[in-house]
């Protein structure tokens, strides 16, 4: 996973030439710490399809304030630069995380089809 952060953020997530998955994380979110781990492992999963990045929302509180992020744990999904969907919730399991990733691959598969048109 990519560590993003207000310095990089644009050229890793929206400029990223494939789909991204943002996890907003903070030192102090038990939830967070404990999904950590198991993230890490859907980014291993998905390598070729989605690039998975993590944010320390303690030391980008203005980026997070700008993203809407209103609470820990948050993922938002990316494609082309624009945010598709985002879920955020202490009660988040690896499961929500991965759902995630599969409809951000059906929404690129169904985009890619209508350009082959």
């Amino acid at each position: 996973m990519i560590e993003v952060n207000k310095e990089n953020y644009d050229t890793e997530v929206i400029q990223a030439d494939m789909p991204v998955i943002v996890d907003f994380w903070g030192p102090g979110c038990a939830p967070c710490i404990t999904l950590m781990p198991k993230v890490a492992d859907l980014a291993c999963k998905y390598e070729d399809k989605i690039k998975f990045c993590k944010l320390n929302t303690a030391g980008n509180r203005r980026l997070c304030i700008t993203l809407g992020i209103m609470g820990l744990p948050s993922f938002l999904a990316y494609k082309n630069g624009e945010e598709i969907k985002r879920i955020s919730g202490q009660d988040l399991k690896i499961e929500d995380v991965e759902v995630l990733a599969r409809q951000l691959l059906q929404h690129n598969e169904g985009n890619n089809n209508e350009s082959d048109r």
